[in-house]
């Protein structure tokens, strides 16, 4: 799996690069945030470990039925152990970046 994280966060797409710029050092209400995180066998986009907080950006791959059965079970996966996870579409970041950050934001426990 190492292997795998290196190799995405070092090929990062166009919309999780842009996302990162906001996430990363605190740069969101302080919150620490780490990319291409592991989490059994699952690889989380974004992961912020204070709040137990998983932020996947879906692009053209998830638009399929076969690949919406794998994000649900991975998802539920997921919440079983506690993480809760936020999907947004690649498209969001560019066209709402505001909007994303704030609902990242909003599921911060306060």
């Amino acid at each position: 799996m190492k292997e795998s994280r290196v190799q995405l966060r070092s090929s990062l797409t166009p919309a999780e690069a842009e996302l990162w710029k906001h996430l990363k050092s605190g740069n969101l209400e302080g919150r620490k945030f780490r990319r291409q995180h592991s989490v059994g066998n699952y690889i989380l986009d974004f992961y912020c470990p204070s709040e137990r907080l998983a932020v996947e950006l879906d692009g053209q791959i998830h638009y399929s039925a076969a690949h919406d059965r794998y994000d649900t079970e991975r998802d539920d996966t997921l919440q079983k152990l506690g993480i809760h996870v936020l999907r947004f579409e690649n498209k969001e970041v560019f066209d709402n970046l505001e909007a994303v950050l704030q609902e990242i934001s909003s599921s911060f426990s306060k």
